[in-house]
């Protein structure tokens, strides 16, 4: 089926049902960004394949809501598809509720899987529809999946253990340090539904989600034990050895019924409302909950020691996958037989002669001259251009290793001369990239206040970018992780060290090409600052990896500004030179050459 014959199938299960509106949001019911492909109902049903966006349907129409990322892919993906695009952050743009509350009239009623919803989103599509006389309702049958007739298997991949050599604390450890924070709120048990915080406190990983190295799976920690609720076919004799030692194992499909059972003895459990679906929540009816974010959230973000210097570690290997790329791009390109897909192959390829690799952290972006300007563009055989000896190339790429995950932004001139507009745009983004990365800043900043300092040279020509500064990123785990973020808009918690962020200002010219510069970086202690009790805050670079020098004008850099680049250049030549063979250190040496 087509995505109009989609919709259509979705409007008559909505017939049946007296329903006027369906809600189809991205998440499963974990509340995942990114998500295993037997849920991907919202690009099943829509055609749209980004990592963000919500779709409704009502009887005459469909709308598609996301964020400025992927404005351009969702015009040209709804494209002939009948739903309309509704760009979040603009002005003039309703939410999906001031959508709902304005389509709906009295009696009317919408609905949604309630475990697609997390608690809170659910209570405020509710308050908006029924404050208009409306009514939402939670089905327990996923119409979407009740017309994928072809639809995947939950995936089976075993279960790994995560070693200790690379997590710095047990399992036995974490436990205990959640019972910690439970019992100094009076909980009972927590229930926790978001992937990667499961993977943390057990130190596992799987294979499920791609990129991400999470499996499908929910854990109840209460003062005594603990239950992992997962497939047992995913669990090995040897994984099951060793878990079995911290936790129960219950199949994944016992957890709705032991989550009853709960509410039934009226205990207090930690609910965490960001995450937690509506569903869990149904299912502890008769429980005290104490809904407040999970302290595992913060936990995870604070990488330890040893988490810390296996994200250097790994983004070493992985500067030096970079840096046998783009001597081989630059070797390559004038050809003429490369493409957005097959130079994205080739990284990937190198990355995975290095040690530890576990596969890609995200879909590389690859995108040439106008695709650059697709902030989340993903090359098909469809879109898949060849790169020419000419213009700029934007690209966007990571790996997970098992000491760490990277994320690494690079703009490259595949050769000729920069315009002045082009050389204008990239250095004002990399005076906003340096700016923040020499930030220093006091204990307790968010990363509200320091998104500021990145926009700013962009700001004063008139010039922005329509997403985030920076996101947080696991050890190992998912390339996007809160609480920590760096945004116009982010409502995360204050910068702690140990958080890893990314620094990636950006700009784009729709047709003519993209610019963004991105390092990770890893939010250190400043012994200089801090004193007298207060302590300060800076930012270390991880991600090793020249910046084009042949993209800067090098007069409006400021002597810091240029001071700071040349020690960057300075340090990725240090860090990389022993591990490359002749050939490649002459090129980096080059590429890293004072300005």
């Amino acid at each position: 089926m087509k995505v109009p014959e989609r919709i259509a199938a979705l409007r008559r299960q909505m017939r049946q049902h007296d329903l006027h509106a369906y809600l189809v949001p991205s998440t499963d019911a974990h509340q995942s960004e990114y998500v295993p492909e037997c849920f991907l109902r919202r690009p099943w049903i829509s055609g749209f394949t980004g990592s963000a966006g919500d779709v409704v349907v009502t009887r005459r129409g469909a709308g598609l809501w996301t964020d400025g990322r992927y404005f351009l892919q969702a015009e040209a993906q709804l494209a002939g598809s009948g739903i309309e695009l509704f760009r979040l952050g603009e002005p003039g743009t309703p939410s999906v509720e001031e959508f709902l509350a304005s389509t709906l009239r009295r009696g009317q009623a919408a609905a949604c899987d309630p475990r697609l919803l997390s608690v809170t989103q659910a209570a405020r599509l509710q308050a908006s529809v029924e404050g208009v006389g409306a009514k939402f309702r939670f089905l327990s049958r996923n119409l979407v999946d009740a017309i994928w007739k072809d639809q995947p298997p939950r995936p089976l991949d075993p279960l790994r253990l995560q070693s200790t050599r690379y997590s710095g604390e047990t399992r036995a450890r974490r436990l205990a340090r959640v019972r910690e924070k439970m019992a100094a709120e009076g909980c009972r048990a927590h229930v926790l539904s978001a992937l990667d915080t499961i993977m943390w406190v057990l130190n596992i990983r799987g294979r499920d989600v791609a990129f991400n190295p999470v499996a499908i799976c929910y854990l109840v920690i209460e003062a005594k034990r603990a239950t992992l609720y997962v497939d047992p076919a995913k669990v090995t004799p040897a994984v099951g050895k060793v878990l079995r030692k911290v936790v129960r194992l219950r199949p994944y499909e016992a957890v709705g019924s032991d989550l009853g059972e709960i509410g039934r003895r009226h205990w207090r459990v930690w609910v965490d409302t960001d995450t937690a679906s509506r569903w869990i929540l149904d299912r502890l009816r008769g429980a005290e909950i104490h809904g407040a974010v999970s302290p595992v959230v913060a936990m995870k973000a604070r990488k330890n020691p040893v988490e810390m210097e296996g994200m250097r570690n790994a983004h070493r290997r992985d500067g030096v996958a970079m840096v046998r790329f783009l001597k081989w791009l630059e070797d390559h390109v004038e050809s003429g037989e490369l493409t957005e897909i097959s130079a994205a192959d080739r990284l990937e390829e190198f990355r995975r002669e290095g040690e530890l690799f576990q596969g890609l952290s995200f879909d590389t972006i690859s995108g040439y001259a106008a695709h650059g300007a697709i902030i989340h563009y993903s090359a098909t055989p469809q879109t898949n251009v060849r790169l020419r000896p000419r213009g700029i190339y934007l690209l966007d790429s990571g790996a997970q290793y098992l000491d760490g995950t990277t994320d690494i932004t690079r703009t490259i001139l595949l050769g000729g001369t920069a315009t002045r507009r082009q050389k204008d745009r990239f250095t004002r983004v990399l005076q906003g990239h340096i700016d923040l990365a020499l930030v220093r800043f006091p204990e307790g900043v968010r990363g509200l206040r320091l998104d500021t300092l990145a926009r700013l040279p962009l700001w004063r020509v008139g010039l922005d970018y329509q997403h985030g500064t920076g996101h947080g990123v696991g050890a190992h785990l998912n390339v996007h992780e809160g609480p920590q973020s760096i945004g116009p808009r982010c409502r995360g918690a204050s910068l702690e060290v140990g958080n890893v962020l990314s620094n990636e200002p950006g700009f784009y010219q729709s047709g003519s090409f993209g610019i963004r510069i991105e390092n990770l970086v890893l939010v250190v202690e400043d012994e200089q600052l801090s004193r007298n009790g207060q302590r300060w805050h800076r930012f270390e670079n991880l991600t090793l990896c020249p910046i084009d020098t042949r993209l800067i004008d090098v007069d409006m850099l400021s002597p810091v500004q240029r001071r700071y680049l040349n020690d960057y250049h300075r340090t990725v030549r240090r860090q990389l030179s022993p591990q490359l063979d002749a050939a490649h250190r002459r090129w980096l040496a080059q590429r890293c050459r004072p300005i």
